[in-house]
């Protein structure tokens, strides 16, 4: 199976196109930029005494040094380890023991935390650092002054190239172990989601230390223009909307609520795109509605998880097929030679009929190998038959449409009676004085647990408990009313869009 990186030597891609653009960091790459430097990079880290299946801490903010050194360790057979540089020193240093990391890729403020953990992580021995370095470090620019000329090591299908942790909501983060088939696979798989060609120009949010970078990969897979956005507003989403013209853009629901209640200009500056993704977390039918009545782009509605690349092994909702929405509800069908079966929660060898809630299973060639170093987390959600149990419920129909309802930790019991957040949210939020919304379980003596939720009003509009406490009672069966209803300015959300009910949780007394 050839090395992932081949990607780069495509000769059906003229050198010239530009492969890669970050406005905001003045930085445009060709495919011959690319390839050069991801050439470099791997040489200068095989001269330095980096081995193949050695690991590769990097921490940076997103950027073409974080896409870089994601290429040149998997272009030198080594294996990258992503990390946010919003980690601080412990979870740093936890990414880099847990991991075993020889070298670590970051820039001046990254080598500050580096410098400060050091005397705790015995396997880092190098440190690149980018714009500037001291004493004992390598400058990333030395390492770009190198041979641009390296073919690929050849590596198999199940090498490891990646370790993707965790959010780590609950315990420590674990290391999803992706190899270069896996990533293969998902590149193939998301090309063809989105119909992707060598025109296509990609307009991409997501941080390069979350697996939804795949997106982009996928882009430079079908010879397509990345366009990275570092940091997300709607004023610079939609200036580099109206710039590069993107024909597919990212998105998240937060994205996507704020283009519906954008102003006129955001109409002229999509109108170029043929398809916007959505994914990692609840898209609401309302508001999905408003957005396809608005600006007629389909969403791919995508379904996955770091254990599984994204849709690599997963389901998306699929532009061409608009009735695979199921009214602007579902996350679509199995794509990328993907499996996915629902399973009962206690039992998860019974699987379950059609109509039925439990718990979603995937099987396919982007599901990761397993958390690193952690056999018992392991063998608890990957089965001996290649099934992953994901952690999520979720429902599918006769036609094998998929649709989300919670996450199973997120599930609450009261009294016996099984309550979904995410149902009674997509209640709430059709309250036209309500713009974001949470429910949660917390622990009742006599009930075992009972629902909570967070209401965020629309600012200027008058929303009382009893108002919402009656709508609710309109529209939901008794059970599933929430216990407790409190206004709030705003929900904890990772990156501003991935809920945190946990954190809720923990705040409600």
């Amino acid at each position: 199976m050839p090395n992932v990186t081949t990607l780069l030597d495509a000769r059906l891609v003229p050198e010239s196109r530009t492969a890669y653009v970050q406005p905001d960091r003045g930085v445009s790459l060709t495919y011959r930029d690319l390839r050069a430097m991801t050439n470099r990079l791997a040489r200068g880290l095989i001269e330095l005494g980096v081995e193949r299946k050695d690991r590769i801490c990097i921490y940076l903010d997103s950027s073409a040094e974080y896409l870089v050194g994601y290429l040149a360790s998997w272009r030198m057979g080594a294996v990258a380890v992503p990390t946010n540089i919003v980690y601080r020193e412990r979870e740093l240093a936890h990414a880099i023991n847990d991991a075993g990391a020889v070298a670590i890729i970051t820039d001046r403020e990254g080598a500050k935390v580096a410098r400060a953990i050091a005397g705790d992580c015995p396997t880092l021995r190098l440190r690149i650092v980018v714009g500037g370095r001291e004493s004992g470090e390598i400058g990333w620019e030395e390492l770009q002054r190198g041979d641009p000329v390296m073919r690929p090591v050849h590596c198999s299908f199940d090498d490891l190239c990646h370790i993707q942790y965790t959010a780590g909501t609950t315990g420590r983060p674990k290391g999803a172990m992706l190899s270069h088939g896996a990533w293969i696979t998902a590149l193939e798989a998301e090309r063809e989601a989105l119909s992707l060609v060598p025109g296509d120009v990609y307009l991409g949010i997501y941080p390069m230390g979350h697996v939804g970078c795949s997106w982009g990969l996928a882009t430079l897979r079908a010879g397509g223009t990345w366009v990275a956005l570092s940091r997300f507003s709607l004023d610079a989403y939609l200036t580099l909307a109206r710039a590069y013209r993107p024909t597919v853009l990212a998105g998240m629901p937060p994205v996507i609520h704020a283009l519906v209640h954008a102003g006129p200009e955001a109409d002229q500056a999509l109108r170029s795109a043929r398809v916007i993704i959505s994914g990692g977390g609840s898209l609401l039918p309302s508001i999905w509605e408003a957005f396809d009545r608005r600006f007629g782009i389909p969403v791919a509605n995508a379904y996955g998880l770091s254990e599984t690349i994204v849709i690599g092994s997963g389901t998306v909702t699929l532009p061409a097929y608009p009735h695979l929405t199921r009214g602007y509800r579902s996350v679509g069908v199995p794509v990328g030679y993907t499996e996915v079966r629902v399973v009962d929660v206690d039992n998860p060898g019974l699987e379950l009929p059609p109509g039925t809630a439990g718990e979603i299973a995937i099987r396919g060639p982007s599901v990761a190998a397993g958390y690193w170093n952690q056999p018992e987390a392991t063998a608890a959600v990957f089965r001996e038959d290649g099934w992953f149990l994901t952690g999520d419920i979720g429902v599918m129909d006769e036609d094998g449409v998929l649709f989300i309802t919670d996450r199973k930790k997120d599930m609450i019991i009261m009294s016996g009676w099984k309550i979904y957040p995410t149902e009674v949210e997509n209640v709430i939020i059709g309250h036209d004085a309500v713009q974001d919304v949470a429910v949660y379980g917390i622990p009742d003596e006599r009930r075992g647990e009972i629902p909570v939720a967070a209401v965020v009003p629309v600012p200027g509009r008058s929303l009382t408990l009893d108002d919402l406490r009656k709508f609710c009672e309109d529209q939901l069966a008794g059970y599933k009313i929430p216990r407790r209803l409190e206004l709030v300015e705003s929900l904890p959300r990772v990156h501003g869009w991935k809920l945190l009910r946990r954190t809720l949780r923990e705040q409600t007394r």
